[in-house]
């Protein structure tokens, strides 16, 4: 269905995911920029609320929509949600877009441990059954979700500077500008536009002197730009990125997330992507750095 030329469409955010995965912090995160935030509200109860700010003479209650829906809610059905999801895109006066929020079951088992809590679908079982039982029930919202964050290991902080990429609301007619590092052990970024895989390049993991330090870190730094490849590699892309930059801007396009992934994402992509930020910022980009891995254990690479 054509979409309104200027997008001035009721802009909506639906959050779902796993049980313990940020949901919650991501409602609280998208209230703080600005989004009327509303959690566990049955899909069939958002049309009612979003007719209600449409004809309400108060802009504060037009503004953006942001709704937790997940396995916690009332009569949920996973069919019945995508059906009501898929109903709600159809709309040209809608602009919905689904947010699924993901953890590692090591990390979720460590949340819930934490808290004491036990599992909305497992409360006289082990956390595990719940976990396990969860994913079985969310697996076709993860299919057809726009965008996928994986929580695993990230702290509050990382998690409001990856949405504020997205979704602040500012006024700002540049290009936000997402560089990341990643390792391909633990996943691609779902919400990469640009993906650099630098596993070619010499790795400081087999260094013992190396291995337990980060690309942010000079002696890691210096490893990694010896290798021959790097210099001719890094002009290549970065080259790129500036030949690509105005013309996403000029096409109409506000973020933009480029990943640089290694094996364990803890040493090569993470120097890379130091190094990435460093040059469009001197060609005067803003550029938000993020490190998905670097700090998750002390991965084989």
């Amino acid at each position: 269905m054509p979409r309104p030329a200027s997008d001035d469409r009721q802009k909506i955010i639906i959050v779902t995911g796993m049980n313990g995965a940020g949901k919650s912090t991501a409602l609280k995160i998208l209230e703080d920029f600005g989004y009327e935030a509303v959690d566990n509200l049955p899909l069939s109860l958002l049309n009612r609320l979003l007719k209600t700010g449409l004809d309400s003479e108060h802009p504060e209650e037009t503004r953006p929509i942001a709704v937790g829906v997940d396995s916690r809610t009332r009569a949920f059905s996973a069919p019945e949600f995508l059906r009501q999801v898929n109903a709600l895109q159809a709309r040209p006066d809608y602009n919905v877009t689904v947010l699924y929020f993901d953890c590692s079951d090591e990390g979720l088992n460590q949340r819930y441990s934490e808290t004491r809590r036990r599992h909305p679908l497992a409360m006289d079982r082990p956390v595990q059954d719940g976990i396990t039982r969860e994913r079985e029930i969310m697996a076709p919202l993860k299919a057809s979700a726009d965008f996928i964050y994986d929580t695993s290991g990230q702290t509050i902080h990382d998690l409001k500077r990856r949405l504020g990429v997205r979704y602040a609301l500012q006024e700002s007619s540049g290009l936000s500008i997402n560089v990341m590092s990643f390792g391909f052990a633990r996943g691609v970024p779902r919400d990469a536009d640009l993906m650099f895989d630098v596993r070619f390049l010499r790795n400081p993991n087999y260094d013992p002197d190396l291995k337990n330090l980060t690309g942010r870190e000079k002696a890691v730094a210096d490893y990694v730009a010896a290798d021959a490849n790097f210099d001719p590699f890094f002009k290549r892309i970065s080259d790129l990125v500036l030949f690509l930059l105005p013309l996403y801007h000029q096409e109409g396009k506000s973020y933009l997330t480029i990943a640089c992934g290694c094996t364990g994402g803890r040493h090569r992509s993470v120097f890379v992507a130091e190094t990435l930020g460093k040059v469009l910022e001197e060609k005067g980009y803003r550029a938000n750095i993020i490190h998905r891995d670097a700090t998750y254990g002390h991965p084989k690479e």
